[in-house]
Order: C-alpha cells, then structure tokens, then sequence
C-alpha cells in the first residue's frame, strides 16, 4: 500500500509542475542548447566553418539522389548516394553524442534501393531522411546559428582597457549631445561633440576592419563621411531642420544599418546563452 501512495505522491506533484509551467508558458521559453562538441567545427576554434560545409554538402546531395532517382538515373545516383552516405555519417564523427539521432535504418534501406535500381524506394527513403534532418534542425539550428556564428563583442577592446560597449555607449552619448546642442542654439558645444564622434566613429573602424577585411573603408564609408560633413556645415549655417535631417541621415547610415545586423544578433545570442541562477528561474 505504500508504494501506492508513493506513486499518488509522484502524479500529483508532477501535475502541480506542469500546471506551474503552463501557467509561465508565456513566460519562459525552452531551448535545446547544441553539444559543446559541436564548437570544434566553428571558427575560431577551427580555421573553417567545417560543421557547416558538410551540412551543405548534404543538402545538395540528398537534391542530387531525388533529382537522378526521379530521372532514373543510376549512374549519376550511383556517384551522389555514395556522397551522401560519406558526410551523413561524418556527423556522428564530429559530435558522437548525435549518433542516437542519425536514421541509419533509413540511409541503409536508401543504400539498397539504389543498388537494386528501386527509384520509388529511394524517393521515400530521401523523404523520411529530409524529415529527420528536419527535425534536428527544428531543434538546434537557429540557436546553433546563434551560438557560433553570431558576432560576440564582450571581449573586444576598441583600445586597451577600452571596452567595446563602453566605447559605442559613448558614441551614442555625442550623438544625442549634437542633438541637444543643437535645438539649444549651443553651436561650439554641438560642434565639439560632432569632433568627438568623428574620432570615434574612426576608432571603431580599426575594429570593425578585423572583420571586413574586404573593404578598403568599411566604417566610416564615404557615405557617413559625406553627412558628418554636411552636418558640420549645417550646424555652421544651416537651420534646425538641415540639422535635424543630417544627423538623422547620419543616424541610419552610422548605427542603424549596422545595429540592424550586428546588435540583434549578438543580443539575441547573450539572452539566450545567458547562465539562469535559480533564483531567476524561480522568479519565472
């Protein structure tokens, strides 16, 4: 009779649990964080993005194996199902805690409908393989993505014992300084905040050409220099209107654009990555 009433125990808490997590359902979000292992095949940890290239390798080949099987081709699907079957497996070798998830059963039946020519048999195994693809992705892609290919700039100096956010909080400072000056008829102060954020946004620049290494002025572009030089003018001459259009302009050019790509991104990536003590998780 005890353990009966062990078991009642066990239900009932259990029920009080899932009520509870209902109840913050939208509260609280549950993600499926990747094998540490998976870090290897990234950069910087690996000179190529090697996880990532054979998944497109598999991508093109599981279109490669449905396109020849549908024209009856065997010698084509020969040559494309051989691929397939090398880099499917290479997962498990990269990140062996994932070889319980590879369909194995599947690529095996895939391996002998093709050597038995049975293009409908292998059109269904390529489409119960897509599915199980489909399902891992569903899980770990997007905060895969995130964990290892969003920028992280939380140990970037702009200069030594200059913090990257530090620095870009400071950017935005002179920004809204301009503005203020401005609107308040104070010319040299908007001036010399527009001096200070010219140094600036070219400091940045050293940092942001770590990355674009392709552009001969990734930041500040011709563009941003053309309007921090119209602004200059027009704080000189030009009226509150020119001066509210050109910082604006300025604004887009010089933080949004980039903030659109980069701040997004890398703030996404720090929520989600973020360790929860349980003291916050019990506040949830």
């Amino acid at each position: 009779m005890r353990w009966i009433y062990f078991i009642v125990l066990q239900a009932i808490l259990a029920l009080v649990i899932a009520g509870i997590v209902y109840k913050h359902s939208d509260k609280a979000v549950i993600i499926k964080t990747p094998p540490t292992a998976l870090a290897q095949w990234y950069k910087p940890e690996n000179k190529r993005q090697v996880w990532l290239h054979n998944m497109f390798k598999l991508r093109r080949e599981i279109q490669a194996v449905e396109f020849y099987a549908q024209e009856k081709d065997q010698k084509h699907l020969n040559k494309w199902a051989a691929a397939l079957n090398e880099h499917y497996f290479k997962i498990s070798e990269m990140v062996p805690s994932w070889d319980k998830k590879l369909a194995t059963s599947t690529l095996e039946n895939l391996k002998n409908h093709v050597a038995q020519q049975n293009y409908t048999g292998v059109l269904i195994a390529v489409d119960n393989l897509q599915k199980n693809c489909d399902s891992c992705h569903s899980d770990y892609r997007e905060i895969t993505a995130l964990t290892y290919r969003a920028p992280d700039f939380s140990a970037v100096e702009v200069e030594p014992l200059l913090p990257f956010n530090t620095h870009m909080q400071s950017l935005i400072t002179q920004v809204n300084q301009i503005k203020i000056a401005s609107e308040d008829g104070m010319t040299e102060l908007a001036l010399s905040s527009l001096t200070d954020l010219k140094k600036g946004m070219h400091k940045l620049g050293e940092v942001c050409s770590d990355c674009h290494k392709q552009d001969k002025q990734s930041y500040p572009s011709e563009e941003m220099n053309n309007t921090l030089l119209s602004l200059e003018n027009s704080l000189k001459t030009g009226t509150l209107k020119d001066q509210g259009m050109d910082l604006g302009t300025l604004a887009v050019q010089a933080c949004a654009r980039c903030h659109g790509t980069h701040r997004l991104i890398s703030g996404a990536k720090n929520l989600l990555l973020k360790e929860q003590s349980l003291a916050e998780l019990l506040k949830h």
